[in-house]
């Protein structure tokens, strides 16, 4: 292990720079890929060492962060210690499915060894397999340590359909990473194949042509929670579509989470269409990570369906964004689309909040412009070359970026949540090789539900 040596003078990122300056790039980049470097433009090369380096620390959440039981993401790390509700061993199951997905992005990068990886993956998938489940579904927390689930709400004890939904995504993309890299490898991409084909999707839609977010063997469908569109769910009906053990119909998703056509929308937000209509008040729109969670494996780049052009409906809700904060209606500090941008669900002033335009308390989330790097590649850089210089160590700690920040309140909380962490790793190799994406959306099963759903898109043989 190398000694840390005190830099004063540099901010979290140099540092970070000069600490890891032995980490290779990755080497399977396509030539024509955005993390190409061009030896003679000394920009791109600092491009990709800033973005490898936030990959790099904000994959230590998930690894050396991991609960050690599960091996697992914890739901949130607080650098102080300080846990109000004792939750510090908590798991969170969506979170972990994002972890999956980083882990790839280890693996391909160099962070951790292939041997490394799959040692820690097969005991994430036996523990995955062992703790209780709810008609295949997972709930959305467990207690690390001990493998039960842990109750979101009173009536919400059971099966999360949705947190289960960006697990599977997580396990899907691991199974096809895996499965052509040597025996243990294989055993356990075959683990993972596994428990994706048990989760029962069609129990989730109550018999009804939509899918319900949460079942409990006590309260049965009671907080009876449809899921329709337009938010971060519409990875639930693509792979409820795609499962070939317990499949949803078609008109589950056209006449459930499509509103029987009712998803499609004309409005604008300082001029920029929104394509689908948001679950939001009427001139809203909802939380970036919309534009993330469901993306993460599912490439939103060329797909189409009757009701959407989802490269248009994801980058605009992401422009939208943008616009916001240039245009900066209360005059917050550090804001602007060459500064300080991007509202998400995040820890906030006053605890945690869906921050939006509309609904902006002078909070920034970093994950939310990072992690939208695909749609505002340009942007998104720029912000974290502004955090970098202009804040530095403040929002900048062992694990990448904390969760938020307010410069207009000096507020600069040293916290993590997995939900936020994960998308980061995730959506900065999309923007850089595609090699999440291009994993996910070459699974069969996700070819033959894309195409019984009506989907067209340039991954589709």
């Amino acid at each position: 292990m190398r000694k840390r040596i005190a830099y004063p003078a540099l901010s979290g990122i140099a540092l970070a720079l000069i600490l890891s300056s032995s980490c290779q790039n990755a080497t399977n980049s396509s030539p024509d890929s955005p993390s190409k470097i061009d030896s003679t433009d000394g920009s791109k090369i600092n491009e990709d060492s800033l973005l490898t380096t936030i990959q790099q620390h904000t994959f230590q959440y998930f690894w050396e962060g991991a609960e050690p039981t599960s091996g697992l993401a914890r739901e949130r790390i607080h650098m102080d210690g300080v846990y109000p509700q004792n939750d510090r061993n908590v798991v969170t199951i969506g979170g972990s499915g994002f972890g999956l997905m980083g882990m790839i992005v280890a693996m391909e990068r160099g962070f951790i060894s292939q041997e490394q990886g799959v040692q820690k993956l097969d005991h994430i998938m036996d523990y995955l397999g062992k703790i209780e489940r709810f008609k295949g579904a997972w709930a959305h927390w467990y207690d690390g340590e001990l493998g039960t689930a842990k109750p979101f709400s009173e009536k919400d004890n059971g099966g999360d359909i949705v947190e289960t939904a960006f697990l599977a995504q997580g396990l899907i993309a691991i199974r096809e990473y895996l499965k052509d890299k040597g025996d243990s490898a294989q055993l356990v991409a075959q683990k993972a194949d596994k428990l994706w084909k048990e989760i029962n999707w069609n129990h989730y839609t109550n018999g009804q042509n939509v899918i319900y977010w949460h079942w409990s063997p006590k309260f049965n469908f009671q907080q009876n929670h449809p899921v329709r569109g337009y938010d971060e769910c519409l990875i639930t009906y693509i792979l409820a579509a795609s499962s070939p053990t317990y499949p949803i119909a078609p008109q589950v998703y056209h006449e459930g989470w499509a509103r029987a056509g009712a998803i499609k929308s004309s409005a604008k937000k300082y001029d920029i269409p929104l394509v689908l209509k948001h679950n939001a008040k009427e001139g809203e729109v909802g939380p970036l990570f919309w534009e993330h969670y469901s993306y993460l494996g599912l490439s939103p780049k060329g797909l189409k369906d009757q009701y959407a052009d989802y490269w248009e409906a994801t980058s605009n809700h992401a422009k939208i964004n943008l616009a916001y904060a240039d245009l900066n209606p209360k005059g917050y500090k550090g804001y602007g689309s060459d500064k300080g941008w991007g509202w998400t669900a995040s820890y906030s002033i006053n605890g945690y909040d869906a921050h939006h335009p509309d609904n902006d308390p002078g909070v920034i989330s970093p994950t939310a412009a990072l992690s939208s790097m695909p749609y505002t590649p340009h942007e998104s850089i720029q912000f974290a070359q502004y955090l970098d210089k202009q804040l530095g160590n403040k929002v900048w700690g062992k694990y990448g970026y904390y969760d938020a920040y307010s410069e207009t309140a000096n507020w600069y909380p040293q916290r993590y949540l997995a939900i936020d962490q994960g998308p980061i790793i995730v959506m900065i190799e999309n923007y850089r090789t595609g090699k999440i994406w291009e994993l996910f959306m070459q699974a069969p099963e996700i070819q033959q539900g894309l195409k019984k759903l009506g989907f067209t898109s340039p991954y589709l043989k």
